[in-house]
């Protein structure tokens, strides 16, 4: 098996899209998760970008280990020296310096002649060279560069230094079948004399792609970000490219050393800390990736998970399958979540709470493990109610620390509490906590207002877990604190009906 080096560049190409600049922390915490997912390669920034990005650079370079780090710096003197002071106490370090080859940026960018730009190209890697053993150089925009004028580049280049030579589809321009032929021609050229690599943007949604085919014909190196972020329509997504390649291993005849259980996670930590998210059909790390609503699907799941499944969820760092019950779910499905409900029916009563449920279904988009419950038992169809709200009070200000008091009637008796937080509904919610003794976890938080006006309804929806199990809370008042009261309270009486 061939192995290919996955060259993370999340935090320089990754961070220019709009919105996900990282500050140091923010870049250093992310680095240490890609050593942990075991990139080879890390692309920690442009230095001479700005002081900031120069930092983060220096700090990975020194307190990150495990992965050679890289610098980006455009074919000037400055930039290199600066890529340089940035990197030079990593123990394993990279010049990564280019220069645009195509004619439209020649003459539109640059204003300069094919030989110019070539003689720049070999002089700035001479100066990386002398820095630094492992130089990597970029013919940018080579997908629309003449294929005769690339293969000059490319030669001179390495003839000067670079170890690495990247072969960037810059807009993102090329075809799988087009770039594959492109870095075909450029093997036979070169032999092993550099690692070719790849680095492909998504403005036809073909990087991935793109990147196999390049793969295929001899690409020993990916660039890509997490989640695929990045300029424009983004970069090769990491985690669609390394799935790709360990899921047709013996097609690809080539392997990663990703550890690709750390996958979720750090998709998840870049989602953090960006704020971009993932959309839910998005490959490997979307929400949907993983779950299933077709009925048909769902039965050859639960026989035998590989009818459609090419992945394992464990693989990439989740727990298991889901199977998401709505209007498209068979029987087979409704029982297996009937059954981990605790419920064991006989086959009429399954069929019909089954015939209830696809009711449900057709009205309601998402339905809940207590929507179910109240299908099928009588008892937690009726709102069992073992806490209800006597009365409650607020206060607090600017200066002062809200403070809250509750009265319940918790089954024949009366409590009250009082609590401090950080606000009034968080003080009413640890009063409440304190007065049922609830080992719940409150997971999301929803106002909205039902009516217009300064005198509105305000509806208050919570999301709460215990034990595995989540239900939803609603409640409605004029007054929102108590409206928030009200939802936890519903919330809390569906887990006692369940326990019930």
């Amino acid at each position: 098996m061939r192995k290919i080096k996955i060259f993370d560049t999340t935090l320089r190409d990754g961070e220019q899209s709009p919105g996900a600049s990282m500050n140091v922390e923010e870049k250093l915490k992310v680095a240490k998760q890609l050593v942990k997912l075991g990139v080879d390669i890390i692309e920690a920034g442009f230095p001479i970008a700005s002081p900031g990005d120069f930092e983060a650079v220096r700090r990975i370079a020194k307190e990150v280990n495990g992965a050679t780090i890289a610098a980006l710096a455009r074919a000037r003197e400055e930039d290199i020296a600066r890529a340089w002071e940035a990197i030079k106490d990593a123990p394993q370090r990279r010049i990564h310096t280019f220069h645009s080859t195509s004619d439209i940026h020649l003459k539109y960018q640059y204003r300069i002649s094919r030989e110019e730009a070539l003689k720049r190209s070999v002089e700035m890697v001479r100066l990386a060279r002398s820095l630094v053993e492992d130089v990597e150089f970029s013919p940018m925009d080579a997908t629309r560069t003449d294929t005769q004028y690339l293969l000059e580049v490319v030669s001179a280049v390495i003839e000067a230094g670079a170890g690495t030579v990247n072969i960037p589809d810059t807009v993102g321009y090329t075809t799988p079948s087009e770039f594959g032929e492109l870095i075909r021609t450029i093997k036979e050229r070169i032999g092993n004399s550099a690692v070719i690599s790849v680095h492909c943007h998504d403005d036809l949604g073909l990087s991935v792609a793109n990147s196999l085919s390049a793969v295929l014909n001899g690409a020993g190196q990916v660039e890509c970000t997490i989640n695929g972020i990045g300029e424009r329509a983004g970069n090769c997504s990491m985690e669609e490219i390394v799935m790709a390649l360990k899921t047709r291993r013996e097609f690809f005849n080539a392997e990663t050393g990703i550890n690709t259980k750390e996958i979720i996670r750090t998709s998840r930590l870049i989602t953090r800390i960006t704020g971009i998210p993932v959309q839910p059909n998005k490959a490997v790390v979307g929400a949907n990736a993983f779950a299933h609503e077709s009925g048909i699907h769902q039965d050859g799941l639960l026989k035998e998970k590989m009818t459609y499944e090419i992945m394992k969820p464990e693989d990439v760092g989740l727990y298991k399958t889901e199977l998401v019950l709505g209007k498209h779910s068979g029987r087979h499905a409704f029982k297996a979540r009937l059954m981990e409900l605790g419920y064991e029916l006989s086959p009429e009563e399954i069929e019909t709470a089954f015939l209830k449920f696809k009711q449900l279904a057709d009205q309601k988009k998402d339905i809940f493990d207590e929507d179910i419950e109240a299908l099928v038992s009588e008892e937690v169809s009726k709102v069992y109610e073992l806490y209800s709200l006597i009365d409650m009070s607020t206060s607090g200000g600017m200066t002062q620390k809200p403070v809250a008091t509750v009265k319940l009637k918790i089954g024949d008796e009366v409590f009250d509490r009082m609590e401090q937080g950080d606000g009034p509904v968080d003080a009413t919610y640890r009063a409440i906590a304190g007065l049922t003794n609830t080992k719940s976890s409150l997971l999301k938080f929803e106002v909205k207002s039902i009516t217009g006006g300064t005198d509105a309804l305000g509806e208050v929806s919570v999301t709460v877990e215990e034990d595995g199990k989540t239900v939803r809370g609603h409640g409605a008042d004029t007054n929102i604190i108590v409206a928030a009261a009200k939802a936890y309270l519903n919330a809390l009486n569906k887990l006692a009906a369940r326990k019930k």
